[in-house]
């Protein structure tokens, strides 16, 4: 009888999308990006060796890590923050606060969660969005013990410093989404790198608002940076260091259109005429995504198709003693602190 050879599984960290199995994906601006421009993030279980961790996140500037934390964990926290917005008319009538499910006769641009521009002008919904950031069930996910000892672990710190001020944001369907940016513009003081964790609160499928990264665009980054700063040196100090001075747009991202932005580097002095994919993930309840202060990023426009909120938060961590930026250590996210 014949004998088949079964070839060895790819590991998981290498699995891509197909093109075609791409949903179209695109930014707030734009068209739909064409299926060639978009790839899958590597994906890494938690317990990969902590040695090749490093390497992939060093080579790639992220690392997508599935599982760090309990799903059920993470899902609570997502209940109480819909609980607690749900007065605002946010969800869905006679759903379950913890699927996050939007109501669509609403307003998504009365809804938006995105930070301190372009908020709604109800001053209850503002207070809701601020005072989410210290509800005693976000408190239990910044402090959770998975995430923070993972954090120590992978960056071989004895202590750990997460800045006070976290950004915990929601994406309604259809509403406005983060724009792209890499983390180093917003964070200019202090000589520390430091490192972002981003918090998927609850499944996010690649057109449910996730984020996509620029594929190798850490020394991108680097290069706009170091252009900006050149661009910069007649400034003051405080006005160097702003996220929102004369060198930058008015919210201080790079774009909100990935099609002009990946034309800019691509054909500009940055990009050395390389083109560039933007990797998308099927995040999951629990999966955590690291990534350096100058890999480039921002939010897909949330077009899920059951009409689910994108909720996340940004976490940024420095090592205990660093010199760290302390703008960011003020307080929580207040949408007038100027930051």
């Amino acid at each position: 009888m014949a004998t088949t050879t079964q070839s060895a599984p790819v590991p998981a960290h290498e699995l891509m999308y197909e093109p075609e199995s791409l949903p179209k994906l695109r930014s707030n601006y734009g068209e739909y990006l064409d299926q060639s421009s978009v790839g899958r993030m590597k994906e890494t279980s938690v317990e990969t060796p902590m040695e090749e961790m490093r390497r992939r996140f060093e080579q790639d500037g992220y690392l997508f890590v599935r599982n760090v934390m309990p799903r059920d964990d993470v899902f609570d926290v997502r209940q109480a923050y819909f609980e607690h917005l749900a007065p605002t008319g946010i969800l869905k009538p006679g759903t379950n606060p913890r699927d996050g499910i939007f109501d669509t006769t609403q307003d998504p641009v009365v809804h938006n969660g995105v930070g301190g521009r372009d908020l709604p002008e109800d001053r209850d919904r503002v207070d809701r969005l601020v005072t989410a950031h210290t509800h005693p069930m976000y408190n239990f996910l910044l402090e959770h013990p998975k995430l923070r000892g993972f954090v120590r672990e992978f960056m071989g710190w004895e202590r750990d410093v997460l800045i006070k001020r976290t950004l915990l944001r929601h994406n309604v369907p259809n509403g406005f989404s983060t724009g792209i940016h890499y983390d180093r513009i917003f964070l200019r003081q202090g000589e520390a790198d430091f490192l972002t964790a981003w918090v998927p609160i609850g499944d996010c499928s690649p057109e449910g608002g996730g984020l996509m990264y620029l594929e190798d665009s850490t020394e991108v980054g680097k290069a706009m940076e170091a252009d900006f700063m050149a661009r910069a040196a007649h400034f003051s100090k405080e006005e160097r260091i702003n996220g929102f001075n004369a060198n930058m747009a008015k919210d201080g991202q790079l774009s909100h259109n990935v099609h002009a932005l990946s034309a800019e580097i691509m054909d500009g002095k940055f990009g050395g005429g390389k083109r560039r994919r933007w990797l998308v993930g099927d995040f999951k309840a629990g999966d955590v995504v690291f990534h350096n202060p100058y890999m480039i990023h921002g939010a897909v426009k949330n077009e899920d198709p059951e009409g689910r909120i994108r909720l996340a938060t940004d976490l940024r961590f420095y090592e205990e003693g660093a010199d760290l930026d302390t703008r960011w250590m003020r307080s929580v996210w207040r949408p007038d602190d100027g930051l």
